[in-house]
């Protein structure tokens, strides 16, 4: 009875306790990143209302040459995003305003265990101002998850540029992308009503088909460019011209009151320099502001 007893006790330890859980995002310290500007006008130019910045994002106003202009330059000190960080960014620029944003560098979103990142971006542009969105590259990396929010909010007599980009795999790896989730969604409103909506999904089992012809086919780098203001139509007829000079693919189309152009390449390099000739060859047009290259888009 005596070994019957410490066979059952040793058992007993011996006996598994609850699983641990499963790796999850929602473990780990994550980024809840928050990043205001407001820019309104006065006499002596732009006038910077309000900044407010939470960490990873920081802003900062490089000095500008012509005064007219403002550039402000959004920082992710984090160095990247993962799984279950959430980044936001509010710009409002009023009453005849002009700004141009745009990033220091690329952003990269990193593979996630479980949980997507999110970024949400909203401008805000009245009263005859003038906004340029303009960041540079996002780059996803394989098995990354990532949501993308983008709403604009634009009143009569105020004018709006707007873009994002995605480059899909590290090229210079040799990266191909077998799997992840990737939500990029727009929004835009004029006076309030609803004048364009967009969903570009990418699920779990499509990524590595991107390179079908169907789809992407050999493109690893795809942007949309939206413009809202003064005569549309003289203006997509410059668009169309300026998108036969570009060595990419490029199509531009009017709807809602909204100009959109639509731009992919084989590399982020040579989109890069796709979009860098758009806005060069745009300035003599739109005149003086906010939309022309943005000055840490150095390779340009």
């Amino acid at each position: 009875m005596i070994t019957v007893n410490a066979m059952i006790q040793f058992r007993e330890i011996d006996s598994p306790a609850t699983p641990p859980p499963s790796p999850s995002d929602k473990l780990l310290q994550r980024a809840n990143g928050l990043c205001r500007i407001v820019v309104d006008s006065s006499k002596k130019g732009n006038q910077i209302v309000d900044v407010f910045q939470r960490s990873p994002l920081r802003v900062i106003f490089p000095r500008m040459s012509v005064a007219s202009a403002q550039e402000a330059v959004l920082i992710n000190t984090a160095g990247g995003i993962a799984g279950g960080d959430r980044l936001e960014c509010e710009v409002t620029a009023v009453a005849n305003a002009s700004i141009a944003v745009t990033t220091q560098t690329a952003e990269r979103v990193y593979r996630a265990l479980d949980e997507p990142a999110r970024a949400f971006t909203k401008l805000k542009v009245s009263g005859g101002a003038r906004l340029a969105w303009l960041p540079q590259e996002t780059i996803i990396f394989n098995w990354a998850r990532f949501h993308r929010e983008t709403e604009i909010e634009i009143s009569s007599r105020a004018e709006l540029l707007a873009l994002e980009w995605l480059v899909f795999g590290r090229a210079a790896h040799g990266e191909q992308l077998l799997g992840g989730q990737l939500i990029d969604q727009w929004r835009v409103r004029n006076e309030g009503r609803l004048i364009w909506a967009e969903s570009f999904r990418v699920g779990e089992e499509v990524f590595r088909h991107l390179n079908r012809r169907a789809v992407l086919s050999d493109c690893k780098a795809v942007a949309t460019l939206i413009y809202c203001g003064p005569e549309l139509g003289r203006r997509v007829n410059l668009l169309r011209d300026i998108a036969g000079s570009l060595k990419c693919y490029c199509a531009v189309t009017s709807v809602g009151g909204l100009i959109i152009v639509r731009l992919a390449a084989d590399a982020s390099s040579n989109l890069k320099l796709a979009l860098c000739g758009l806005l060069q060859q745009l300035g003599p047009t739109f005149g003086r502001g906010p939309f022309r290259v943005p000055k840490m888009w150095s390779s340009c």
